[in-house]
């Protein structure tokens, strides 16, 4: 059984873990965070947090039955009803419908916690596996676009669970 934990200070640590472990194995697929985002780490939450108190981003970890962070969720730009989802899942946790479980939840919780009615995600045409989670929690493109030189896809998700 999956859980979704707002993000929080507490999370820090296993945050951080969680990215440098898989830093390697996200850079094949979404351009990589870069060095400075290690090195200034802290200070990152820290802004990523009061974001979140602002209500203009939902941050979320994702853990295991067992208590481990496997992945994130994230709704960002909330404006109008509306916020764009991003998510992540580990190596460890790929392939075994962590990322489908984690979206629908949070498809669920932002109709039913933050009032949201609709969502929006991009993801590459290459991308498989994204694309395969978006398409199993009912996201539908809208549009065809370009992500860091490579076509793409824009979706959107009406009808929100409340």
């Amino acid at each position: 059984m999956l859980t979704l934990e707002r993000l929080r200070a507490d999370h820090a640590d296993a945050l951080l873990a969680f990215e440098r472990e898989n830093r390697e194995y996200f850079a094949r697929t979404v351009p990589d965070r870069g060095d400075a985002y290690f090195a200034d780490f802290t200070a990152r939450l820290e802004a990523l947090l009061a974001e979140q108190d602002a209500g203009i981003c939902h941050f979320h970890v994702v853990l295991s039955g067992e208590g481990r962070l496997v992945g994130r969720v994230n709704l960002v730009d909330v404006e109008d009803g509306c916020a764009e989802l991003g998510y992540r899942v580990g190596e460890k946790a790929a392939g075994k419908g962590v990322a489908t479980a984690a979206v629908a939840q949070m498809c669920q919780m932002a109709g039913a916690a933050y009032g949201l009615t609709s969502l929006v995600a991009i993801t590459t045409l290459d991308n498989l596996a994204s694309r395969a989670v978006l398409e199993r929690n009912g996201f539908a493109v809208v549009e065809h676009i370009t992500i860091d030189g490579r076509p793409g896809i824009r979706c959107r998700r009406p009808h929100l669970g409340h």
